[in-house]
């Protein structure tokens, strides 16, 4: 099994100095996530849980973040693969980012907190556009982060836009089941993204308001992604260590197995490896001593 999605993040002073503290969304009202999460701490967390990898994601809008997260890829095998994050909005800056970041064979992805970001249009600005053509073209995948409500709608724009470039939905998009009606809006959009090929979602991140973390709870979500999208493009994800405010990992983790018994072996393979595989271009990793 290979984790898609696994945070990491050092809530230490900025080593260049002078800046902000990074991942200034955390803070204490965030209970237990307010502090740092490190790679001793995740390895024992997926050894625990019988993960063989994880692909690590970014969780701030920096190349601090993204440093990091490769220079932890370069001493752990287990990290199969880095999301970081590029100034998008930049696109001369964002070519020189992933020019280098790209010197890294980890680096497989790029992430942008659009939910944090004041901007509703961000994925239609043009220069956000070039800078997405860019990764398209290295084969890089994009994934989109809590898209619903504000960008749900503008991903599958994106990807009806730009065919070249994968796209991922993460946490389903963040689905409002608590709210009827807004789910028939959340269900409309995500239909009209699964239907396009060059897009997968993952199963991750459904810690949510006023719903139960139960498999019976969630089999209504789960049924919809795997009519929209079918095991080959949805990818399990622990989202840890966000996913610890609502249970722990190997909690989380066993709610989405226990929703995949229905699958046939081949399918629980795509759901569980294949498709992580084939989206972010996954290989075994060795450390050189």
């Amino acid at each position: 099994m290979i984790d898609s999605h696994l945070h990491l993040w050092d809530l230490g002073p900025d080593p260049a100095g002078g800046g902000p503290r990074p991942y200034a969304w955390l803070g204490p009202q965030h209970g237990g996530l307010f502090r740092s999460y490190g790679e001793s701490e995740a390895r024992k967390t997926l050894d625990g849980a019988g993960v063989d990898g994880a692909v690590l994601v970014q969780a701030d809008d920096t190349v601090l973040d993204t440093e990091s997260m490769l220079a932890v890829a370069d001493r752990n095998a287990w990290v199969l693969g880095v999301v970081g994050w590029i100034p998008l909005d930049k696109p001369v800056e964002a070519e020189q980012e992933l020019e280098r970041f790209l010197r890294n064979p980890a680096f497989r992805g790029v992430r942008h907190l659009v939910h944090d970001d004041p901007r509703d249009d961000f994925l239609e600005l043009p220069a956000v556009r070039d800078s997405l053509r860019m990764l398209a073209g290295h084969g890089l995948a994009f994934d989109v982060p809590d898209a619903f409500p504000r960008h749900l709608g503008s991903a599958v724009h994106l990807a009806r836009e730009l065919p070249e470039l994968t796209i991922v939905l993460d946490h389903l998009g963040k689905p409002p089941m608590a709210d009827p009606a807004a789910m028939d809006v959340w269900r409309a959009d995500f239909r009209a993204l699964a239907e396009l090929p060059n897009t997968v979602a993952k199963v991750s991140g459904l810690h949510l308001p006023g719903v139960p973390y139960t498999a019976e709870a969630l089999r209504p979500l789960w049924d919809e992604a795997l009519e929209a999208f079918g095991p080959g493009r949805l990818m399990v994800g622990g989202d840890w260590p966000v996913s610890t405010l609502g249970a722990p990992y190997g909690r989380t983790l066993g709610v989405l197995l226990e929703l995949a018994e229905e699958l046939t072996s081949g399918e629980r393979a795509e759901f569980l490896e294949g498709t992580a595989v084939r989206t972010y271009g996954l290989q075994k990793r060795s450390i050189a001593n």
